[in-house]
């Protein structure tokens, strides 16, 4: 679809760029020619993800190990990178998430969501944007979102209202930095599986949590490839007109209404036990990772 050296010369940062659709991005930056810098907070995963990526040549992916709820590693970092060029494109992609009746969820649960998603985002945003402005060096923000910004959706009130949050930030910067030559824009996701996030926002199978595919046009979820062509796109510079927008890609998903967790309006109490056992055994998962 795009020319071999289409993002040649381009160095791009991807938060959470080491699993996910974090990594799925950065292979496609990397394949068209791009140098991208990954971050998260297990470095095992970095590594790995930069290590084979970086062997099928093309750009290099070089890693850096951070929590982007602290904001003054986030600044540490993007001084760090900057010190080796300035940055031309930055990715937020780093989020979490979780399904539970709102009225279970406690304060630490939503500030460990709002800390990543809101808070973290901003702080990247921030850092990288200034250093733009002072150098006066144009870039591209892209923030991956969801379609809640549009409808809202049950069971995922944290992530909604951070996801929100960005949206509206990207609208509102894309206004304030134009004239600096950084554009602003948001990709919105429909359902696309991948290991970490599916673990949390559909842990079982048989207690209507499914794949979802019965409310979705296409009759499918999304293709790890067909979210990075879009990325690229935005990113690219044949997009230098594209300011201040959220692209959605979902198959027609957001058209079924009622979010993407409408279904599971029918699950009693004791299927939301089984499911926070489920979740809690991939958070405890992750944690012995990162340990070891």
């Amino acid at each position: 679809m795009f020319r071999e050296d289409l993002l040649k010369g381009k160095r791009i940062f991807v938060t959470g760029g080491g699993t996910g659709l974090g990594r799925t991005m950065t292979e496609h930056f990397a394949a068209l020619g791009a140098d991208v810098y990954i971050c998260g907070r297990r470095e095992a995963k970095l590594t790995e993800a930069a290590d084979e990526i970086n062997a099928r040549g093309g750009g290099t992916v070089h890693t850096r190990v951070l929590d982007i709820r602290d904001p003054e590693a986030v600044d540490a970092v993007v001084e760090s990178i900057f010190a080796e060029g300035p940055l031309d494109g930055l990715v937020n992609n780093a989020a979490g998430n979780f399904i539970s009746p709102t009225k279970d969820l406690s304060h630490r649960g939503f500030d460990a969501i709002a800390g990543i998603v809101f808070h973290g985002t901003f702080y990247v945003t921030h850092a990288v944007g200034r250093r733009w402005i002072d150098a006066g060096h144009k870039g591209s923000v892209l923030s991956i979102t969801t379609t809640w910004v549009w409808t809202g959706s049950p069971f995922v009130v944290p992530s909604a209202m951070s996801k929100g949050a960005i949206n509206i930030m990207t609208k509102s910067l894309a206004a304030e930095w134009g004239r600096y030559g950084i554009r602003v824009n948001c990709i919105a996701p429909g359902p696309f599986p991948t290991e970490g996030a599916w673990a949390r926002l559909s842990p079982g199978s048989g207690l209507g949590d499914g794949d979802y595919t019965d409310q979705i046009p296409l009759g499918r979820v999304g293709r790890l490839d067909e979210l990075g062509h879009l990325a690229v796109y935005l990113m690219a510079d044949g997009s230098e007109y594209i300011t201040g927008q959220t692209v959605a890609i979902d198959g027609g998903s957001m058209l079924g209404g009622g979010g993407t967790f409408w279904g599971l309006q029918k699950l009693s109490d004791d299927d939301w036990g089984k499911i926070r056992e489920m979740i809690r055994a991939a958070n405890d998962k992750d944690k012995a990772a990162r340990k070891g």
